[in-house]
């Protein structure tokens, strides 16, 4: 396996670990719906977060946040919106992005990261 996609799965477990340390509930990981993936499905209260975890060795060139575009959030999207009427989700929606920087083990939980586009 390459190694961007060994520190992506390194990446989301360090996530998922955030997560419940934090109180959310995983619901799913690496849901997908036609070209949309979702790193995480997790509830906490009454929301829903659908988050995209990006992780980077280093922040050297650019932040890890900072390479969720608009078009993967559009991807996001229309993933949670085929996951929430496929499952009757009746609670509220948020868009997280969890940036990861190994190097300094640094986590960045940025809540309501972007809004639903379509």
């Amino acid at each position: 396996m390459a190694q961007h996609n060994d520190t992506g799965k390194e990446g989301e477990e360090m996530a998922v670990l955030f997560l419940v340390k934090n109180g959310f509930k995983i619901v799913s990981r690496n849901f997908r719906y036609k070209k949309s993936e979702i790193d995480i499905i997790a509830v906490l209260d009454k929301t829903i977060a659908f988050v995209e975890v990006k992780t980077r060795t280093n922040a050297f060139f650019q932040e890890p946040e900072l390479s969720v575009t608009r078009s993967k959030q559009k991807q996001i999207t229309l993933g949670a919106n085929y996951y929430i009427q496929e499952n009757n989700i009746d609670l509220d929606i948020r868009f997280d992005i969890i940036a990861i920087t190994l190097f300094g083990n640094k986590i960045n939980h940025i809540e309501d990261a972007f809004y639903p586009l379509v």
